[in-house]
């Protein structure tokens, strides 16, 4: 009936995108609220680059959050205020590649728009006077500490989230406008604002941003576009940096409800309706059913003569909040965790003697399915190529996951990714040169499903987003010359979503 009446209203003309009908939706043109870079990494000597864009002719305050690839612990946070069609742009790298002291990462930019707190608070600069802070480690050690790694290696990989907070109007928009110079004309005004100004106004949107991995020396770059969700919030989020919202489960469309529009597998655009009050609030689900999966999709090529290999990138962006026993107000390593997510972070389960999940990991079981391109699978002992069967993964077991392709033994995994170089990875050996894989989020062996909706909608799988990254490294393009040719690709999904026992969504 839901279904019914929205193409009605659709058709009707009366409801012309899911933004203007109240909705939080994953937004098919790349500009939104929220924006959702599944990765950045400062391994292997690469640098991770950032942009985010103000599309509008509206001043924007929006929260930056860097958050680790274990349990998605935040390494740095901070405000940053957008002038009219305002670009943003910053760097992240290891310290060590820099010739600094310290194993960890950290941010560097010369972008003039102003931020809270100030750069003039930032860990230093670098020899020309570009400012940089290292990322921090006070969220996952000391009487924080949640199980996982409590070194500063930790920062060097994760996924970061950006969310606006309000429009600002009035002096608040003077303020961050650029003068003819070039920079903004008072940025100490905005250093600390009353959350109950009224220059803040509600959040607009009209954001987009992208990521590039690169490795100057090795000429190589993966480029992504971040993910971008409209419709996230009818009020102003406004909070001082280091407090924990705005978050990704304050997303409200009505009072005491989310609403999440997204398409089934016949194109066709649902509904799904969240309580938003008491406790647990089911907010966050309304963000997690934009991205739930019942498979991943994409290619992999791992073929020698063109010397490729492969790199899958698997977050899932709304984890932590299913999983951190801080979030959840539980004891470490206690069980609890929220579906559609099985183990809280650290939590040990033993069942017949075998130790299941543990310290540093979130477990959730995965299938996966390798095909070659002319539909071929393992199926039994492989002949030919490869010479055995492949071994894959059974489950992801943090915020961020890098599925490798590797020919390499199970009992001698390799200590990095092949692409992105990789410390958060596991190894699926590959079923033939080139192909494709699914990759399953609702095995029969752990089924996983979203809380239900207000009305029933029951999504399956997990939410996840990420990308592809492959490389192909050429030694024959002229004598001495070594070329190499780099290139990301999104993943692709299979939605599936139930209401009752069996019926479509809709």
């Amino acid at each position: 009936m839901k279904g019914n009446a929205l193409r009605a209203a659709v058709a009707a003309g009366l409801v012309a995108s899911a933004a203007s009908a109240n909705a939080v939706e994953l937004s098919p043109d790349g500009t939104g609220q929220v924006l959702i870079y599944p990765y950045y990494t400062v391994n292997r000597n690469q640098q991770t680059i950032i942009s985010v864009v103000n599309a509008t002719n509206v001043a924007k305050a929006v929260r930056v959050r860097f958050l680790e690839g274990y349990n998605a612990r935040e390494v740095m946070d901070f405000n940053l205020f957008l002038s009219d069609f305002d670009v943003w742009t910053a760097s992240i790298f290891a310290l060590s590649d820099a010739g600094l002291t310290g194993d960890g990462a950290a941010i560097m930019t010369t972008d003039r728009s102003c931020t809270a707190p100030g750069k003039d608070y930032w860990t230093g600069a670098l020899g020309t006077g570009r400012p940089y802070n290292e990322f921090r480690m006070s969220a996952f050690t000391g009487a924080r500490a949640d199980s996982g790694p409590t070194d500063v290696t930790r920062t060097r990989e994760g996924h970061i989230e950006l969310v606006q907070m309000a429009d600002l109007g009035g002096p608040l928009r003077t303020a961050v406008t650029h003068t003819a110079a070039g920079t903004p004309a008072n940025c100490q005004v905005i250093q600390s604002i009353d959350p109950a100004h009224t220059a803040l106004l509600p959040p607009t949107g009209g954001l987009f941003g992208a990521g590039g991995i690169v490795n100057v020396a090795q000429g190589t770059f993966h480029a992504y576009n971040a993910d971008a969700i409209g419709g996230f919030s009818k009020v102003v989020l406004f909070a001082e940096p280091g407090m924990p919202t705005p978050s990704l489960a304050q997303t409200n469309t009505a009072p005491g409800v989310a609403t999440a529009f997204t398409f089934d597998a016949a194109g066709e655009l649902f509904r799904s309706d969240y309580v938003t009050t008491g406790q647990p609030s089911q907010a966050v689900d309304a963000v997690s059913a934009l991205f739930m999966a019942s498979y991943l999709l994409n290619e992999y090529n791992v073929d020698a003569s063109a010397g490729s290999n492969t790199d899958w990138v698997v977050t899932f962006p709304t984890k932590r909040f299913y999983v951190d026993p801080e979030i959840l107000g539980l004891p470490l390593r206690s069980a609890g965790a929220l579906p559609p997510f099985t183990y809280t972070f650290g939590e040990r389960s033993v069942v017949n003697g075998t130790t299941y999940n543990g310290d540093a990991q979130s477990c959730s079981r995965v299938d996966v399915v390798p095909f070659d391109r002319e539909e071929g699978r393992p199926v039994g002992p492989a002949p030919g190529f490869p010479p055995v069967p492949p071994v894959l993964p059974t489950a992801l077991c943090r915020s961020v996951n890098v599925v490798s392709m590797l020919y390499t033994s199970a009992t001698e995994p390799p200590a990095e990714s092949a692409v992105l170089g990789s410390r958060l990875h596991d190894n699926a050996r590959p079923f033939s040169a080139a192909g494709w894989m699914r990759l399953s989020f609702d095995p029969s062996s752990q089924p996983h499903a979203l809380r239900a909706s207000r009305d029933g909608d029951v999504f399956r799988g997990l939410p996840a987003t990420g990308f592809q990254a492959v490389n192909y490294v050429n030694s024959n393009v002229v004598a001495g010359v070594l070329a190499n040719y780099s290139a990301a690709f999104r993943h692709r999904a299979v939605r599936t979503c139930v209401n009752g026992t069996s019926s479509p969504c809709n």
